[in-house]
């Protein structure tokens, strides 16, 4: 009964705002209840009530109670646990309370290494959208600084070093991509560019004022280093974390910065950024880090048989976008959703719900994406294209197409031929290849697809249909319209 006397007043605090504050050792001498089962209860039922946790510790609460205890906190890095964008914190209870206070000025970093951005180049903005949402201030630093050099986090490699004129370049592309996505206003979002403090940076100087505060060994220790380590690691990238830490101070100067945020595999620079500032203005500043975002099968989310899903459709056509989204595994669903749309978290959890079709929350997640990323009327057209393609309705014109001369059927058409000429193979030994295994569709006259399974045969303009045109597809999903003239 003290169980539930101590909740039915917890609730009567809250809905009615008499109370702002409680400490838990308060709830717990007075109801004579563990705090344990308080977490437990409260987390449950997500009641609203600030709690006042000085003095609870990892070791006097324990392991688990430690992780109970982490989830109360400000309510916009909630909503970004609910929906995956939370890996690592450098302090979540103290970031917790400086969001709470008021607005946060944070900003994510983008090398503008090509002229696109790609799927997995978006992660951090969904939440940058998320924070702004929130009311927090977002900076997009583009980093026509230290692209001159090139980070070596998640390379095995050196990067192709490009020239100044196209890093300028790079980093306009990138910047209208992210104006659309985002919004700038040039208050409560806009972009900076770090080669406004780097490019005429006095080397002795910061080695003096900057390169002192920062340990080999401690370098060495994160796992970006590390791995290079094996393969070979320049000295001209060996600095770039000290460049990325200087950024993080000089937005801290000249914004009021107090957050940096990124991907996971961003982690051991950040840090170093926190530590700087630290070390230099004597302020406390925070890192967060996002997943690194594989499909449930493991492999890297956003690639394709083509390569990278870029937000540029001269590089991946709205359509391609969209089936992208439309074809990932059923396991993925839920997660994509909460993480690339904007969609509240019920309805995603609704979409994907016992019963539920996954094909339609496949759908409802490819025009989503699309949407945010093309504009709806892209999504609507590559959404009638796939019907079109899969179902026999929709608008054949909105799916991928090639053009080719009447007259090339008219002769009889190589099926290898015709599948490396409109794209769909890269070579003669692949397209060879797809039809030996029974992957080369081929429409007729009606409409009707038929696997092709011999690399000799001949398409005729018999196949062809009212219009001058074939419908190929190669594998289970990729599909051609091909036009004749």
């Amino acid at each position: 009964m003290r169980f539930f006397a101590a909740l039915e007043t917890i609730c009567i605090y809250s809905n009615t705002a008499m109370v702002t504050t409680i400490t838990c050792q308060e709830v717990k001498t007075c109801f004579n209840i563990s705090i344990k089962l308080l977490c437990t209860v409260m987390i449950i039922g997500r009641i609203n009530v600030k709690f006042n946790w000085a003095g609870i510790n990892q070791a006097s609460l324990g392991e688990e109670m430690f992780l109970v205890y982490n989830s109360f906190m400000n309510s916009t890095l909630e909503l970004l646990k609910t929906r995956g964008f939370f890996q690592q914190c450098t302090d979540a209870e103290a970031l917790s309370k400086l969001m709470d206070d008021g607005p946060v000025t944070f900003y994510e970093g983008t090398d503008p290494t090509g002229g696109s951005l790609h799927i997995g180049h978006m992660v951090p903005y969904f939440a940058f959208r998320h924070l702004r949402d929130a009311g927090h201030n977002g900076v997009a630093l583009l980093g026509g600084g230290t692209a001159r050099i090139g980070d070596p986090s998640g390379k095995s490699e050196i990067r192709k070093m490009l020239t100044y004129e196209q890093l300028d370049e790079n980093t306009e592309s990138i910047r209208t991509q992210l104006d659309k996505f985002v919004g700038f206003d040039g208050k409560t979002a806009f972009t900076v560019n770090n080669k406004d403090w780097l490019a005429n940076l006095n080397y002795i100087d910061f080695l003096r004022d900057i390169g002192k505060h920062f340990s080999v060994n401690r370098m060495l220790s994160f796992e970006a280093y590390k791995m290079r380590m094996e393969t070979g690691l320049s000295f001209i990238e060996f600095n770039y974390q000290l460049l990325q830490s200087f950024d993080f101070l000089e937005l801290y100067r000249r914004h009021g910065c107090r957050l940096q945020i990124g991907g996971d595999d961003q982690w051991g620079n950040i840090v170093a950024g926190v530590e700087l500032i630290r070390r230099v203005e004597g302020a406390e500043v925070f890192g967060l880090t996002f997943p690194l975002v594989t499909t449930a099968d493991g492999k890297k989310m956003g690639k394709t048989e083509k390569g990278a899903l870029f937000l540029d459709p001269a590089k991946t056509s709205p359509y391609d976008f969209f089936q992208y989204w439309r074809n990932v595994q059923d396991e993925d669903i839920l997660r994509f959703l909460l993480m690339f749309t904007f969609l509240p978290a019920d309805e995603c959890n609704n979409l994907c719900g016992a019963g539920k079709n996954p094909n339609e929350a496949k759908e409802r997640l490819a025009w989503e994406v699309t949407a945010i990323i093309h504009g709806k009327e892209e999504a609507d057209k590559a959404l009638s294209g796939a019907k079109a393609a899969f179902g026999g309705a929709g608008d054949k014109s909105a799916m991928p197409c090639a053009e080719i001369s009447r007259s090339r059927f008219e002769a009889g058409y190589n099926v290898v031929e015709l599948f490396v000429d409109t794209g769909l193979q890269s070579t003669r030994s692949e397209a060879r290849r797809l039809v030996d295994q029974g992957g080369a569709f081929v429409s007729d006259k009606s409409g009707e697809l038929s696997a092709e399974k011999n690399h000799a045969a001949l398409i005729g303009s018999d196949r062809l249909n009212s219009d001058g045109e074939i419908i190929l597809r190669a594998g289970k999903k990729r599909y051609l319209l091909v036009v004749t003239k």
